[in-house]
């Protein structure tokens, strides 16, 4: 099952690659700069970014840290990876193939690991963490950005019920988009799977994120069957979602919505 979704993300991101590397939203989104302020990092460590995508993550720790890997699954989205790097002239950035779940790396080697709106995509969320607590050393940090679902503080009001039907209904929405889309939690999932592994929660902050839904669907090359039906799960489908999602059409008739970031850092206990 791991090999069958990576291999669809691979096929996803290989020929998208080019897009997220001049992807607003990858590139320069809020959470970007907000990530590198909560975590702090030191001139003295050495970093990896998992799952680097065009390494925008990775250009920004790189000024601020010893050394830094830019990792991911995709050949394609390495080299656009290296190509930022040397673009911005980063010869403490490096890149190398790694999966998620299985990191080729020696336990204990990395003072900070990071990972920014990737994680959705990995099979296994458990295998993750548990492969950052190896790597991480005595001390050491782990920085998360990803989007979550709906939970109680986002749907005030709600039943139980209605936020497992709103969670089902979201992921289901971004895999229709993106088939490599594997599960995003709400965040009290993060944070549960975190402390279980033996990290200790030292900053936590959610952002919303303003997306226009033309560039968002057409970075997934979505049909133009996807796109219809996308737009009729904005205007119509799960209440929920839609209050989660908050769809609303700008002034030059242009569709917009609202995803939710959250924003992890931890500390691997001695």
């Amino acid at each position: 099952m791991t090999e069958d979704l990576n291999a669809v993300i691979r096929s996803k991101f290989g020929p998208a690659a080019a897009d997220y590397a001049s992807s607003e939203v990858h590139a320069k989104g809020e959470s970007l700069a907000r990530i590198v302020e909560l975590v702090a990092p030191q001139k003295t460590w050495t970093a990896l970014d998992v799952a680097t995508g065009a390494g925008h993550t990775a250009a920004i720790f790189a000024p601020h840290v010893a050394s830094i890997i830019a990792s991911d699954i995709t050949d394609e989205m390495l080299k656009e990876a290296a190509k930022l790097a040397a673009s911005r002239g980063l010869a403490n950035m490096s890149t190398a193939p790694a999966s998620a779940g299985a990191l080729p790396f020696p336990d204990e080697s990395f003072d900070l690991v990071c990972c920014r709106l990737a994680a959705h995509h990995f099979p296994s969320l458990e295998n993750f963490v548990t492969e950052v607590h190896r790597v991480l050393k005595k001390g050491g940090r782990f920085a998360l950005v990803d989007n979550v679902a709906p939970d109680q503080e986002r749907l005030p009001g709600a039943t139980g019920d209605d936020i497992d039907d709103a969670i089902s209904a979201y992921n289901a929405f971004e895999k229709l988009r993106d088939p490599s889309h594997g599960f995003a939690p709400p965040p009290e999932y993060w944070l549960e799977l975190l402390r279980n592994a033996g990290l200790a929660i030292v900053a936590e902050e959610q952002i919303e994120k303003e997306l226009a839904f033309n560039p968002w669907v057409a970075r997934m090359r979505c049909t133009p069957e996807v796109v219809a039906e996308l737009k009729d799960i904005l205007s119509g489908g799960n209440a929920a979602l839609r209050t989660f999602l908050k769809p609303r059409v700008d002034a030059q008739g242009a569709l917009h919505f609202t995803l939710q970031e959250l924003l992890l850092v931890a500390d691997k206990k001695d």
